[in-house]
């Protein structure tokens, strides 16, 4: 790879801060620095990692400078990961330091891993040989450095044996490089059997990843089409050429049974990275990308930077689920940065999803992306049929959540020894409890959410800011005792429900605010994949691509959940999730069941899911995003503003509406208190702005943050371009 040459004199250097551009710094004599070198620089009475970056940095004299402290040993940053930072900062409106931020996480990984200390065969010999010295000799007469204990288990004795033969000269102490995190992947390693349409797909895919250009394939399968086997022969294609790979899966959950397909397929597994690594681990991952000995990352949407040395392709695994989007400090969505990175460095990128985002869809429509169809399961196996059960005329029984004709099925299921799945996208046990006698609602303190009961813990929690308190046994408003009542269903309220009809049953709730964390998460997920539980209880975590070969019946409890709001996607995140979860059943090959309990049996969403017309749905939804001018036929950014008192975020919000410059393009809504209106003791308020696809949205939103006040006291302002929530 060609290296920007030697700077010296001023060179303008990155700081992790919220500043837009870099700050000029001296480069004292004998230094070698060189745009996108890690350096470690005086910033006001600390010092602080930085980027060496672009340009001249100003007309400086270099002795009115700070000059750099350090130069770490490390491989520079190569410009088309600089080009990515300054476009998201460009893009998002986020502070360009901000953004650098994000690739400098690891700061114990910027100087080089020590080496390990090893052992080399000398021509001594022992004063006296056993079996056991002679299996060690024998084991190191290859002239290789060995390890102390990788030699002593390998020969199968203990450390004193070789620490007797090092205390005799028999070996040299030598140091050896630190070991890669994984080993290389072989592309040839074993190559899957592929159906007809898988192949035709996996060939177009390794078409786009041997190109030297950027391109973007959508590969569109319905779920147990094998979409992952299909997208491996683009990696597959990726590392012959010598490329790095990076794979951004949505749920950590996922990660450990997609490794082991990853193992399967190449012999090796990929490097994770993803927020519940050890610090260790972190460090030594985003060190051995920088230096190019990691050729595979699969990890969460903060992947996309890592410091990669010849990045080559970048996969997007089910490209439509909304926890690619950040909604902290540098608001950005992981799937269209990926395509971003994948422009700026020329090479491709694949999205994979059973129910592609309508943005995805239309880019592929109007010839922006190529779409790669997977029509039908691997192995000729049926989709699940699918009906909606009319909740109006098979109601259940008082106190209950379960119809009738769904608890029938789940018992015929348990009788052929199958599993079932009962889908309810809401954690806890009810989503608010009251006082039967006062009226007295249980309210998060610091929101405008009710707090959540969990029973199985005996706490109600907010889930908005994590605030939680014990579960009371008289009302705090007028002291009933024992009139606390629990209103509607969580999964814990319905696990206890099916406990009630099939005591017998081996039911497992999952839910990722469950006692024991992401661990005792994929035990379960590996139970059921098992057939170890006969009834599995569930929120959206059940829907993200697992793979349960023993799972015949999906009965979805509230299929109106989604649709229950003012978010202009309802519809299309209603579609996905429920396809999703259905998409569990019948995946072995197994006939297979889903039953979706609904009030509306005749909306649109629930017509396209029974009758499995998912193209009549895209074609709807689509027809109505461009009459409305939404994404992607328009463009929209929202600004949140939040303060310590309401007046205060209101106050600013107004000043920003009125500071909105005129504009033929683009109009300013708002503003309105948000529908969460606090959050964690935060007044908020939000302006939404709408206009054409072609409106320079960034320009406007600048001029109108230019031209309002300063923020002051507690008001912060946080701006979404393309947002997701509407909350």
């Amino acid at each position: 790879m060609k290296q920007d040459s030697a700077r010296t004199g001023v060179i303008p250097v990155m700081v992790p801060m919220p500043a837009d551009r870099p700050y000029s710094y001296a480069v004292p004599a004998g230094m070698r620095v060189v745009p996108g070198s890690i350096v470690r620089v005086p910033l006001g009475p600390r010092e602080v990692a930085g980027i060496a970056w672009d340009g001249e940095g100003g007309p400086v004299d270099a002795k009115k400078l700070r000059p750099i402290a350090h130069v770490f040993d490390c491989p520079p940053l190569d410009a088309p990961t600089r080009r990515f930072v300054e476009w998201i900062a460009a893009y998002t409106l986020s502070p360009a330091g901000m953004v650098a931020r994000m690739l400098l996480r690891a700061p114990a990984a910027f100087d080089p891993e020590p080496p390990i200390q090893g052992l080399r065969l000398t021509e001594r010999r022992p004063d006296r040989l056993t079996a056991a010295r002679e299996r060690v000799l024998a084991l190191a007469g290859d002239g290789q450095a060995w390890t102390r204990s990788g030699l002593a288990h390998a020969a199968g004795v203990s450390l004193g044996v070789v620490d007797g033969l090092s205390a005799q000269g028999i070996f040299d102490t030598v140091e050896i490089p630190p070991r890669p995190i994984v080993p290389a992947p072989d592309p040839d390693f074993a190559k899957a059997e592929l159906s007809p349409d898988q192949a035709e797909a996996a060939d177009r895919l390794r078409r786009l990843a041997r190109g030297d250009a950027f391109s973007v394939g959508l590969l569109d399968g319905v779920t147990g089409s094998g979409k992952t086997e299909v997208y491996f022969e683009a990696v597959a294609a990726a590392l012959e050429k010598g490329k790095q790979v990076l794979i951004l899966i949505p749920e950590i959950a996922l990660t450990q049974a997609f490794l082991e397909r990853f193992h399967d397929r190449f012999g090796a597994k990929p490097a994770e990275w993803h927020s519940d690594l050890p610090p260790r681990k972190r460090e030594r991952v985003w060190r051995q990308v920088a230096e190019g000995r990691i050729r595979v990352v699969a990890g969460a949407r903060s992947a996309l930077f890592l410091p990669f040395d010849d990045l080559g392709l970048i996969v997007v695994d089910e490209e439509h689920d909304p926890a690619y989007k950040q909604e902290d400090r540098v608001f950005y969505n992981a799937r269209d940065m990926a395509v971003v990175r994948g422009h700026i460095g020329r090479f491709p990128v694949v999205l994979a999803s059973a129910t592609p985002s309508l943005e995805s869809r239309v880019n592929a429509d109007q010839g922006r992306y190529e779409r790669i169809k997977l029509p039908a399961r691997f192995a000729d196996a049926a989709l699940p049929e699918l009906s909606a059960v009319d909740m109006r005329k098979a109601p259940p029984e008082r106190g209950g959540f379960l119809s009738p004709i769904l608890i029938e099925a789940v018992g015929k299921t348990l009788e052929r020894k199958e599993q079932s799945l009962l889908f309810l996208n809401r954690r806890g046990y009810a989503p608010l409890t009251l006082c039967r006698v006062c009226g007295h609602r249980f309210q998060c303190p610091d929101c405008s959410s009710w707090l959540v009961e969990h029973r199985f813990r005996g706490q109600l929690v907010c889930h908005h800011c994590g605030h939680n308190e014990p579960r009371p046994e008289s009302c705090p408003e007028c002291g009933t005792l024992d009139h606390l009542a629990a209103c509607g269903p969580g999964v814990e309220r319905i696990a206890e429900e099916i406990d009630r009809h099939f005591p017998e049953a081996r039911t497992i709730l999952l839910s990722s605010d469950m006692i024991g964390g992401v661990k005792r998460l994929r035990l379960e997920l590996e139970a059921i994949a098992e057939g170890q539980a006969d009834i599995v209880v569930g929120t959206q975590l059940v829907a993200k691509g697992h793979n349960f070969p023993g799972m015949t019946l999906v009965g979805v409890v509230d299929a109106d959940l989604g649709l229950a709001n003012g978010d202009p996607r309802a519809a299309e995140r209603t579609f996905q999730l429920l396809s999703q979860v259905t998409g569990r059943a019948g995946r072995s090959g197994r006939k297979s069941h889903g039953l979706i309990q609904t009030y509306q049996p005749e909306h649109p969403v629930m017509r396209a899911l029974v009758s499995g017309d998912a193209e009549a749905f895209y074609e709807r939804e689509i027809a109505e995003r461009e009459r409305a001018g939404l994404p992607p036929f328009g463009r929209l950014a929202a600004l949140i503003v939040s303060a310590a008192s309401r007046a205060e975020a209101e106050g600013h919000a107004r000043a920003l509406r009125r500071a909105a410059p005129a504009s033929g393009d683009l109009m300013t809504l708002g503003p309105a208190e948000a529908p969460l209106s606090l959050i964690a003791g935060r007044h908020r308020f939000r302006l939404l702005v709408q206009g054409g696809r072609r409106a320079d949205i960034q320009a406007y939103l600048r001029a109108m943050i230019e031209a309002a006040p300063r923020p002051r006291g507690s008001v912060r302002v946080q701006v979404d371009v393309d947002p997701q929530s509407f909350l």
